[in-house]
């Protein structure tokens, strides 16, 4: 008797031991298949794929310090510094006005400093589509310009490949010549003429252009880029200016103002939202001098600067640079028909102007931008309050110092300037 509880012992623990060896392998297949009864199968994102599978997943951020960074996408060269620029509320004009009046600050594209960027660029790029231009080749290209279009080909020529040649008027801001010659241009300064004149500013760049491509001893091609006539001009507008300006207002705008030298801008803005905004005041700002305004207003381009022993100059009569012309133009005419109005701006308002801007609000703008900054404002004050006015903010000062701002002076320490004042002279 004493024997028999030491083997029911025995007998247990080798039962135990033996159970244990066997449902050490059959465990681990009874958990995976209780716990698939337990979940469900679900699909991912509507991708159709089942939570078992695996998914590989990428980490697009690079952490610097501690940081998450995003990855951004890189320009390729200058070209990509063009476009895209801020629309911003020019504070003095809007308080003043009771309207809210938008700068589109084209002085910051990347190239050439200028809305020409835009036109210069497509220029370039479309006759390199048609097959008209081949870079580094010693293709040179030639164009007639008061000087942006100039600064604009001359740096993205350099970018893409090519020479540029620029014939402009003798009477326009040194420091525009200045700094083509240091973009590595040539430079031909002409006397002023008539359009009919061979010697005119953009006839002889015409000319040029095909004396070069007839000159079989000289490398590449002369290619004329004819930024008056080429409607790759208002298209760029059409393409960029337009578009931004309509997304940075959110599709909300009243009126949109701007000068006119070759027309493209205001041409191709007011053909991309005239479609878009029906009730658009598309509005012209034009320098004394300068046939547009009644071209607009009347339908012929005489004006009375114009009339024989009253004219000092042979293109336009006033300081201006830029804006302004007496005769027509492809790229104007592209557009003329969506032109409601037209204001005239005289020497003295587009110098106070000026002046005005930079002692409110610490801008200091060019000519034509002076013009069309007093366009809006007083556009604003026939509006009448809770408008909203976009005009076009060409380029700076800088370029301007040996004319425009010579005739304008220095603000000094002035601070009680009054807009009556300038809108009224």
């Amino acid at each position: 008797m004493d024997s028999r509880p030491r083997l029911y012992l025995c007998t247990a623990f080798l039962c135990g031991v033996l159970l244990t060896l066997g449902f050490k392998d059959f465990y681990p297949d009874l958990e995976r298949r209780f716990r698939r009864r337990r979940k469900p199968v679900t699909s991912i994102a509507g991708a159709g794929l089942a939570s078992k599978d695996q998914i590989g997943l990428e980490d697009h951020t690079n952490k610097a310090n501690g940081e998450d960074i995003h990855d951004v996408e890189i320009g390729e060269g200058i070209e990509a510094c063009v476009g895209n620029t801020p629309l911003f509320r020019i504070k003095s004009l809007s308080e003043e006005t009771g309207c809210e009046i938008l700068g589109k600050a084209e002085f910051l594209n990347g190239a050439g400093g200028s809305p020409k960027d835009r036109v210069a660029l497509n220029i370039i790029k479309t006759a390199e589509e048609q097959g008209l231009l081949t870079p580094h080749s010693g293709d040179t290209i030639y164009e007639g310009t008061v000087g942006s279009t100039g600064i604009s080909l001359a740096t993205i020529c350099r970018a893409r490949g090519y020479l540029a040649h620029i014939c402009m008027p003798s009477d326009q801001a040194t420091e525009k010549s200045d700094l083509l010659l240091k973009l590595g241009a040539v430079v031909d300064r002409v006397p002023p003429a008539p359009i009919i004149d061979p010697m005119h500013f953009v006839n002889r760049a015409r000319n040029l252009s095909a004396d070069h491509t007839a000159d079989p001893t000289r490398p590449g091609r002369g290619y004329f880029a004819d930024q008056f006539e080429n409607e790759a001009n208002w298209q760029a507008h059409f393409e960029g200016t337009g578009p931004e300006i309509f997304q940075q207002c959110g599709g909300n705008l009243h009126a949109f103002v701007a000068g006119a030298g070759t027309g493209g801008t205001i041409a191709g803005v007011a053909r991309f939202l005239k479609p878009k905004l029906p009730r658009l005041h598309v509005v012209l700002a034009d320098p004394q001098g300068s046939g547009l305004f009644n071209r607009i207003k009347n339908g012929v381009m005489f004006n009375t600067l114009e009339k024989e022993g009253t004219r000092r100059r042979s293109q336009v009569d006033t300081i201006v640079e830029g804006i302004g012309i007496n005769r027509v133009t492809a790229n104007f005419e592209a557009g003329r028909e969506l032109i409601d109005d037209a204001l005239k701006v005289n020497d003295e308002e587009a110098l106070a102007m000026a002046r005005w801007l930079a002692e409110k609000d610490g801008m200091f703008v060019g000519s034509s931008s002076a013009v069309n900054c007093v366009a809006a404002a007083r556009l604003a004050l026939q509006l009448g309050p809770g408008h909203r006015i976009v005009t076009i903010l060409c380029d700076s000062g800088t370029r301007h110092l040996s004319k425009f701002w010579a005739h304008a002076g220095s603000i000094g320490g002035k601070t009680d300037s009054k807009l009556d004042d300038i809108i009224g002279i």
